[in-house]
């Protein structure tokens, strides 16, 4: 095989930008079909995208004898089924984050798939991205011995849309609320640059008002080898901040995660700003990465099932006593 054909399912907005166009710019690798159970709407994507099949059902797509590996874009409570329809299928899966809305239904994925033979993977992105591999390299080399790594996270409370709590502050869809979905992606980061999280523990509460049982403010603790940290993320506050603070015993470097101001290198009184811009298609150098290893080009990819499960049972960890408090019951 000298190119991997992929397959979408769950054409909604992370797929316009983010990923989709990346399986079209990826060395080696095409988009030849998608699937979103709104037919009208999967062929109005195929349209502007250039893709040649669109489909209304996942067992179409996921049974077409064209396509070789399958991206699964739609929200979390979904991914499991999904990801399991995939894999018995014999065909690769790369699945959106967070793999699952549990670490339970992470690990069903992983039984399936293993048993089928086929790899996991899972979009991670910024294991991959050079941003966040710029700042992994900065950690290594510029900082000393690193001890403590310190995350806030602070966002406005998100509107209704039309009224309705959106999906992601959903947990029965979601997995939780936005700490699941924003959360996630920084705990993993941490698990790339220092390896897995040995132990955590966490806090969460105060529901808003009219948004369900949703948490809210998430507090959380927890170590590496050798690595302390502590992390704060409360959706509902009046001042937006995102940082990242990694400190060790020569420099601190402060970065954001979910926006692209430059990197910021300290040591003593020197203050280095470094650009660090995010790709249009922020995906890209993940989909290039997996396209490698299905090709035999490379050995292995950075974010699989494996690391995505750490991930997802550090998030359960930490909401435990919430779910339980208020009878959050996801499989």
């Amino acid at each position: 095989m000298d190119q991997v054909r992929w397959g979408i399912i769950g054409v909604g907005d992370v797929t316009e930008v983010k990923s989709g166009p990346g399986f079209q710019q990826a060395d080696g690798s095409d988009l030849v079909a998608v699937m979103r159970r709104n037919g009208e709407l999967a062929r109005d994507y195929a349209q502007r995208h250039g893709v040649a099949r669109a489909h209304d059902d996942a067992d179409a797509l996921i049974a077409d004898p064209e396509v070789d590996a399958v991206y699964i874009a739609t929200p979390p409570d979904s991914h499991s089924d999904y990801a399991i329809r995939v894999a018995q299928a014999g065909k690769p899966v790369y699945i959106e984050k967070p793999m699952g809305r549990t670490g339970a239904e992470c690990r069903r994925v992983l039984d399936v798939a293993e048993r089928a033979g086929v790899p996991v993977f899972v979009a991670f992105y910024r294991r991959t991205m050079p941003r966040f591999e710029l700042a992994r390299e900065l950690i290594a080399t510029e900082l000393g011995e690193v001890g403590a790594v310190l995350v806030r996270c602070q966002q406005r409370a998100h509107p209704l849309i039309d009224g309705e709590v959106p999906w992601r502050l959903n947990p029965a869809v979601a997995g939780g609320g936005l700490f699941v979905d924003l959360g996630s992606h920084t705990l993993d980061w941490l698990d790339h640059v220092f390896g897995p999280i040995r132990s955590v523990s966490g806090h969460a509460g105060r529901p808003l008002a009219g948004r369900g049982t949703v948490e809210t403010v998430v507090s959380a603790s927890f170590a590496f080898d050798g690595v302390v940290g502590s992390g704060l993320w409360d959706f509902d506050a009046s001042e937006p901040l995102d940082l990242i603070e990694v400190v060790g015993t020569r420099g601190t470097l402060r970065m954001s995660s979910f926006t692209a101001e430059p990197l910021e290198l300290i040591r003593g009184a020197e203050r280095t700003l470094i650009e660090a811009p995010y790709p249009v298609t922020v995906q890209l150098p993940m989909i290039q990465q997996i396209t490698d290893v299905l090709l035999g080009r490379a050995e292995v990819a950075v974010s699989t099932g494996a690391t995505a499960l750490r991930t997802a049972e550090v998030v359960d960890t930490v909401l435990a006593d919430y779910r339980a408090e208020h009878d959050l019951s996801l499989g």
